[in-house]
């Protein structure tokens, strides 16, 4: 059993979803360049004399965001220039904020760590500033793309308050989804817009002192975050019992090795010289402008879970894994306004079947391809028995397939379920007297035939016997023969 216990404390970096840069009018979309360094001006290339202005969306955004994150918003804040020389930094400075960030002295509650309740992460400040360019090595040398420099960049630090790997992961997955519904973020790791940067250390249990932290950089998935966390923590603690000790440095996570690797040391505050940014004013935000964004603040993952939990009697894992993405919860009660099945059976198609399509297509929750009306068209044919179970499953496949409406699919394939119990019961009844080994072995107490029976007719009908009256009818005549 470890002697020790782990500190984390993390950095998000989140690109805002803005039509301009953050000090320019240049398109935020660099992805969308036609080519390596066409997407930039005077002010992101940091041209002499070129002088930066303060994108208002941006800082609209970052008020959203600091809300839903329970931030207080200051009203008065300042940038600064963060000094250091990275060639992916044109001017040799960052406009950032410091010590007079947009939002500060937040919260998030996650999962405690032993399963029960919660705990709660203190959020240090989440402040405004400008992404870097990209670099590119090619052999012995760095090629830079200045396309991205200057995106709108909101940078989310929490308090050291993780004690495990499980809840930092946590939190990092509840901070992208309220960025999603928030509509400020894609949350689309793979393309670098959401980062991680996670600052690690160890200290005996039940010692309150904060030892050397490293600071893993630039981590761009969960699970990179997981591993190279974990990684972190469990080298550390090997560190320390071989009697040696932990230096303060910047990490990168190589991902292939499953190792972290030395970037440089570990700068401190005061290595970056801040001090006011002299070509931009402080921003001064009016309390009627920062109560304005309540109104538009929507119903956040955690509060429609609860209602999911207390309107529809789901299960919290499924009323969580439908409210993690909002168009997802939407579609779900959408579904479930147009069925006359219930939110239970909806919640047991979306987290079943349908998003294994969803899964399978590589598709989006964001473009699902099927209209609420044709999934609950669907539930109500299996509802109202028109069609079996997996027969409803077929269609569905067909639905993705064509995106055709499950009731003309089903019609034009004679998919309709046989539910006749006069015609039902004369095949069941064929069937028992076709087969007097397997009715023997039954009535002798090999009950689990009775699949075999119900399965004879399902293959007769192609699938379109209605199963639970097949079952009763079955059991009828079986209890038949018994007396």
């Amino acid at each position: 059993m470890t002697k020790y216990e782990t500190v984390i404390g993390l950095e998000i970096h989140a690109e805002l979803q803005t039509a301009s840069k953050m000090f320019c009018g240049c398109s935020a979309d660099y992805a969308s360049a036609p080519a390596a360094n066409t997407n930039i001006c005077p002010v992101c290339t940091a041209l002499p004399g070129a002088m930066p202005v303060i994108n208002a969306r941006a800082v609209e955004q970052a008020v959203l965001v600091g809300m839903a994150l329970n931030c207080t918003i200051n009203p008065h804040n300042t940038f600064a220039r963060k000094n250091y020389f990275y060639p992916d930094l044109p001017k040799g400075y960052q406009i950032s904020q410091y010590e007079l960030p947009i939002a500060s002295e937040g919260w998030m509650d996650v999962p405690a760590d032993l399963g029960e309740g919660t705990q709660r992460i203190r959020i240090r400040r989440a402040h405004l500033e400008e992404d870097t360019a990209k670099t590119f090595h090619r052999g012995d040398h760095a090629l830079i793309d200045y396309n991205r420099a200057g995106v709108p960049l909101l940078e989310i630090v929490t308090e050291p308050d993780f004690r495990t790997v499980e809840a930092a992961l946590a939190y990092a997955t509840n901070v992208r989804a309220i960025l999603r519904y928030l509509g400020v973020n894609s949350g689309d790791m793979e393309k670098g817009v959401l980062r991680f940067e996670a600052n690690v250390s160890v200290r005996p249990i039940g010692s309150d002192e904060l030892r050397t932290r490293t600071e893993i950089k630039n981590l761009n998935s969960f699970r990179a975050l997981t591993r190279a966390s974990a990684y972190e923590v469990e080298r550390q603690i090997k560190l320390y019992e071989s009697g040696g000790e932990v230096v303060q440095e910047t990490l990168g996570w190589d991902e292939a090795r499953g190792v972290t690797v030395s970037q440089r040391s570990k700068e401190h505050a005061h290595d970056y010289r801040y001090f006011p940014e002299p070509d931009l004013p402080p921003l001064q935000l009016a309390e009627s402008f920062i109560e304005s964004f309540r109104a538009h603040l929507p119903e956040l993952p955690e509060a429609k879970t609860q209602r999911f939990l207390r309107d529809y009697g789901l299960k919290l894992q499924d009323a969580a894994l439908l409210a993690s993405e909002r168009s997802l919860a939407d579609y779900f009660e959408a579904v479930t306004a147009q069925t006359k099945d219930s939110a239970k059976v909806v919640c047991n198609w979306l987290t079943g079947e349908f998003m294994r399509q969803i899964n399978d297509r590589a598709l989006s929750v964001d473009s699902i391809p099927i209209p609420a009306a044709h999934l609950a068209q669907l539930i109500d044919l299996a509802f109202d028995k028109t069609v079996s179970g997996n027969t409803a499953k077929s269609v569905l496949v067909e639905m993705f397939q064509s995106g055709r409406a499950p009731k003309d699919i089903v019609e034009a394939q004679g998919l309709g379920q046989i539910s006749n119990e006069g015609v039902l019961k004369e095949m069941v009844i064929k069937l028992i007297a076709d087969n007097p080994k397997e009715v023997a072995s039954y009535l002798g107490g090999k009950e689990t035939l009775l699949q075999w029976f119900m399965g004879q007719v399902a293959r007769a009908t192609k699938g379109k016997a209605d199963p639970q009256a097949v079952k009763q009818l079955l059991l009828d005549e079986f209890e038949k023969l018994r007396k």
